[in-house]
């Protein structure tokens, strides 16, 4: 069977290279008679993936040497509450802006530990934009943004100056274009959709905004620890880091950041440019917010839904299908994707254009 076009918003496509990697290194890790998932995480040869892993890391975006880069577990959900828990101080305040369903989450979470203050919402809209203009306090712990939202198909294109700790869900743009790493003071990251497959986190943490909340906080869930033990606390993923590693080589060799947001760019204005010019459909985010990741539209009329269905699918796409809070269709277009792939939709939806009425 052929391979189809995997639109899915996460756990989302993978370089075939990397894919091919993996699948060896399961069978035989570098020809040392064992399989990746059955060799010790505190062997040498698990140390020097988890090395590589970091080292890439910093090399590809930059990283300042008194930042830490670690792989947990979790997933982005996770790092919700260990956010809270490690940078709102006993007492204090943490500020949110909610562009969605994934910061709704991060301030239930927040909620828990302490106070959460909303300083801005596009729940007025469904959220299909993203809010610029607010006021942050000094007397706040910390600012938490989303970059990215998949399932609204919006992002973050210039980030705020802020004079308090910015923490950053980047889990769907992660990798995808330029970013100054010390604007932040916690980046972190599901690995599903740019980086490798679900089971490891990154986090990239500057070190000096540590170890000041002044609460106990349970071992697992302390950041402080899991960078003194360099992501080895307790035993890691190791299948999902090796993966992250073969990824994060892969974009290395593909030419970097750079080349990853120049590829990213032309490949969501390919799709945007078809969605605005095509008289069936109309896109849902606002334009100025459009994700690159993540392209959202609609039919102008649901009434032809079943049989542009039927149109993709037979097509060979997959994962196209929007968010149920939504609706219509959701076009993940992550670094791995190619823009063969994303012709073949823009194909698809002109041919459906073209039908006699």
């Amino acid at each position: 069977m052929s391979k189809l076009h995997n639109f899915s918003a996460g756990p989302s496509i993978l370089a075939p290279e990397v894919i091919e990697g993996a699948a060896n290194a399961v069978k035989d890790l570098d020809n040392i008679g064992l399989s990746l998932i059955e060799i010790s995480h505190r062997s040498k040869e698990f140390i020097a993936i988890m090395n590589e892993a970091q080292s890439l890391v910093r090399e590809i975006l930059d990283v300042p040497d008194n930042y830490s880069v670690l792989f947990l577990q979790g997933g982005a959900s996770l790092g919700f509450l260990m956010a809270a828990l490690n940078f709102m101080k006993e007492g204090g305040t943490g500020a949110y802006v909610n562009t969605g369903a994934w910061s709704k989450k991060a301030i239930k979470e927040g909620q828990i530990v302490g106070d959460v203050k909303i300083v801005a919402s596009s729940e007025d809209a469904n959220f299909n934009y993203i809010p610029k203009e607010y006021a942050v306090s000094t007397n706040w712990d910390y600012l938490h943004l989303t970059s990215n939202n998949t399932i609204f198909g919006t992002q973050i294109k210039n980030f705020p100056v802020s004079r308090i700790p910015v923490i950053c869900d980047m889990s769907s743009d992660i990798l995808s274009r330029k970013i100054n790493v010390s604007d932040f003071d916690m980046i972190y990251a599901g690995a599903q959709k740019n980086l490798g497959p679900s089971g490891t986190t990154l986090y990239i943490i500057n070190n000096d905004s540590l170890g000041k909340s002044g609460r106990s906080i349970p071992s697992m869930l302390n950041l402080s620890i899991h960078t003194e033990k360099g992501s080895m606390f307790n035993t890691p993923p190791v299948f999902a880091i090796y993966t992250c590693m073969l990824t994060l080589k892969w974009v290395k060799e593909n030419g970097g950041i750079e080349e990853m947001e120049k590829r990213n760019e032309e490949k969501a204005q390919l799709l945007y440019n078809e969605i605005d010019s095509n008289p069936m459909f109309e896109g849902t985010a606002v334009r100025e917010d459009r994700s690159n990741m993540n392209v959202t539209f609609v039919l102008k009329d649901d009434a032809n839904k079943e049989e542009f269905d039927k149109m993709w699918t037979s097509a060979g796409i997959s994962g196209v299908k929007g968010h149920r809070d939504v609706g219509g269709y959701r076009a993940s277009i992550y670094n791995a994707m190619p823009k063969e792939s994303i012709q073949v939709l823009v194909n698809t939806m002109k041919e459906f254009a073209a039908q006699p009425a």
